[in-house]
């Protein structure tokens, strides 16, 4: 019996593996960002939580979409649902927090950061059906930390963060959304994926890294 309760505990953690990563990532992130400790909790809570809400940005419409099958011999029509939202925990609270730190921060050394991360999320994003984009995220952390650094090492931390979700925002998500809406339909969520996005996860990285 307590051979079992240990392989149950053991499948448990390796379920939970992938959560708990994030949140000592998140955790450690913000550590970065002059934020209190029991402000982190706060507010890793309320990103667990709202990572299940998306706010629609547009109406929701239906469009004709052909899709092929068999090296394209075979084709038939589908109407899909379509439209844009902002997920609450993936997206619209990093930015809440960036829109926090935006008074104290050097606008010229974060919009250059920010121009070079938005530039490698746009070269590294993929589009993977029933997924949305997905981005590497090595590149778009490696130059807001090395920019962020160099341009601002006072402000390092934040500056990387900021530059980090607003770079993914622009470069992977924005700068697709035309022709994700013109070629694929559906409705895509910004940040759908919640705290495990690439738009919080290069932000905290890239926070933690210029910390260290």
């Amino acid at each position: 019996m307590y051979f079992l309760y240990l392989i149950l505990l053991f499948l448990l953690f390796i379920i939970l593996a992938p959560a708990i990563a994030a949140f000592l990532v998140i955790y450690l992130g913000l550590g970065f960002l002059d934020l209190s400790a029991g402000g982190m909790l706060l507010i890793l809570l309320v990103m667990l939580i709202t990572s299940f809400i998306n706010i629609p940005l547009t109406r929701k419409r239906f469009v004709r979409v052909v899709e092929t099958s068999f090296f394209g011999a075979l084709k038939r029509v589908v109407w899909r649902a379509q439209g844009v939202s902002i997920n609450v925990g993936g997206a619209l609270i990093p930015l809440l927090i960036v829109g926090y730190f935006l008074p104290e921060l050097p606008l010229k050394e974060l919009f250059i950061t920010t121009g070079v991360v938005a530039f490698f999320s746009f070269l590294g994003a993929r589009f993977i059906e029933k997924r949305g984009i997905m981005i590497p995220m090595l590149l778009p952390v490696l130059f807001a930390v090395i920019f962020s650094l160099m341009l601002a090492p006072e402000q390092a931390a934040e500056v990387a963060f900021s530059a980090g979700v607003l770079g993914v925002i622009i470069g992977a998500d924005l700068l697709h959304l035309p022709w994700i809406m013109r070629k694929r339909g559906g409705v895509m969520s910004i940040g759908g994926a919640g705290i495990f996005d690439g738009i919080l996860l290069v932000g905290v990285v890239s926070a933690l890294l210029t910390g260290l």
